[in-house]
C-alpha cells in the first residue's frame, strides 16, 4: 500500500467487522438496484466493495465504509435499502444506527 493512502485504524477495523457481522446476521432483505438479496449475499457484496475501496485507500473510518461502500450503488447511484420486519429504510441510516449502538456498548 502506498504510504499516502489511508487505512482504517484498529478501532475502525473492529467496527467495520461488527457492521458486516450485523448485516450477515440481520435476517433483513437488502434492496440493490431494485433487486432483493438475502443478508448473507449483501454482506459478501459489501465485503467486496470494502476490499476494493481499501486497495484504493478510500476507507479510513467506519463512516467512510458506510458512505462509500454501503450507501448506494457505484454503478447506478441508486441508494441501497434494507427491509427488516416489513419496514424499509435506507441502508446508510440503518448502519449508522448500528454503529452508534456498537460504540455505546463499548466500555
Amino acid at each position: 500500500m502506498n504510504p499516502s493512502q489511508a487505512a482504517p485504524d484498529a478501532r475502525s477495523q473492529q467496527e467495520i467487522l461488527g457492521l458486516l457481522r450485523f448485516v450477515a446476521s440481520s435476517g433483513c432483505l437488502f434492496i440493490r438496484n431494485g433487486s432483493e438479496y438475502p443478508a448473507t449475499e449483501a454482506r459478501d457484496h459489501l465485503q467486496k466493495k470494502l476490499d476494493y475501496l481499501e486497495k484504493k485507500g478510500l476507507v479510513d473510518s467506519s463512516e467512510d465504509f458506510i458512505a462509500r461502500a454501503a450507501t448506494e450503488s457505484s454503478m447506478s447511484g441508486k441508494p441501497y435499502k434494507v427491509r427488516c420486519n416489513g419496514q424499509e429504510q435506507l441502508s446508510a441510516e440503518w448502519l449508522k444506527a448500528e454503529l452508534a449502538r456498537l460504540r455505546s456498548a463499548r466500555p
